[in-house]
C-alpha cells in the first residue's frame, strides 16, 4: 500500500507546543471525546488538533478481549509511514494501548482509522538504533515529546503504522 500523503495532510511536521500539558486524567476524558468525534465526522477540525494529523486505533484488550479505541497525533517518518508515540505526557508506565499491542496473541494487528478511511496494520514497535534514529528526527519537529521522555525512565514506545491492508467496512 501507498505512503503518499492524502488530501490536505501537510508535508511540514514541525509542532510548537501552545498548550499546557493535560493531566493523565485530562488527557483519558480528552480522549474519549475526540474518539467519539472521530467516530462520526470526517471534519478537518476533528482530525487535526494542535497542528496535527490523528488517528484512531481499535486495540484488543490483552485481559479483558474488548476492543478499545483511542485518537493519537501521528508523526511521518522519512518513508512517509505513520508512527505514533506512546508518551502518555511522561508518564511511568507505558499507556495501555501500548501494552495491548505488545501482546501479540491479542492484537496481531490492529485497525486504524484516519480521516479519510480504515485499513489494517501489522504495527511494528521500534527499537534499538533505528528506534533512536527515529526518534531524534522526530523531536525535532515536536520538541515536546523530548519533555515527556526527561519525566520518565522508561524508553517511551515508538509504532509504525504501516498500511497492510485496506479494511473493508
Amino acid at each position: 500500500m501507498s505512503n503518499e500523503l492524502p488530501p490536505g495532510e501537510s508535508t511540514d511536521q514541525h509542532i510548537v507546543m501552545e498548550w499546557e500539558t493535560p493531566t493523565h486524567e485530562q488527557i483519558i476524558e480528552i480522549t474519549k471525546m475526540h474518539v467519539e468525534a472521530m467516530e462520526t465526522n470526517s471534519d478537518p477540525a476533528v482530525w487535526v488538533t494542535a497542528g496535527m494529523h490523528h488517528v484512531m486505533l481499535y486495540t484488543v484488550g490483552r485481559r479483558s478481549g474488548n476492543v478499545h479505541r483511542v485518537a493519537l497525533p501521528f508523526w511521518r517518518d522519512p518513508d512517509g509511514g505513520r508512527l505514533v508515540i506512546g508518551s502518555f505526557a511522561g508518564a511511568v508506565n507505558d499507556p495501555a494501548w501500548v501494552l495491548n499491542l505488545r501482546d501479540r496473541d491479542a492484537n496481531p494487528g490492529v485497525k486504524v482509522r484516519t480521516q479519510h478511511g480504515l485499513y489494517w496494520s501489522q504495527h511494528e514497535i521500534l527499537e534499538g538504533a533505528e528506534r533512536d534514529a527515529l526518534w531524534a528526527l522526530m523531536t525535532v519537529d515536536r520538541a515536546f515529546y523530548a519533555d515527556y521522555q526527561a519525566k520518565t525512565e522508561r524508553p517511551i514506545p515508538m509504532i509504525r503504522l504501516p498500511e497492510t491492508e485496506l479494511h473493508e467496512g
